[in-house]
């Protein structure tokens, strides 16, 4: 619906799994749609982002009962994967 309410547009989806980058090069379709977190393998398959559909981003989500009662361990963890994503 989005591409026909917004572009006027029809689509035929088609789901896949695993490196859908490959589908325009395979001529499997035209356009992907994919949650691209930094966009170096779209580079690295000569694709180009033409739009933003939908921004997303990922949350952690604790109880608050695990919170308090392994605070320590789950900032350690919160920190190490905020240090893996700068490192990126």
């Amino acid at each position: 619906d989005y591409f026909y309410n917004r572009k006027h547009q029809t689509v035929e989806i088609v789901k896949l799994n695993g490196s859908i980058e490959l589908a325009p090069i395979v001529g499997l379709s035209e356009v992907i749609v994919d949650i691209v977190e930094t966009g170096s393998t779209l580079k690295e398959n000569g694709l180009v982002v033409l739009e933003e559909v939908c921004p997303l981003s990922a949350r952690m989500i604790v109880n608050p009962v695990s919170m308090r009662m392994e605070n320590d361990r789950i900032k350690e963890l919160i920190t190490n994967l905020r240090n893996l994503l700068r490192e990126e």
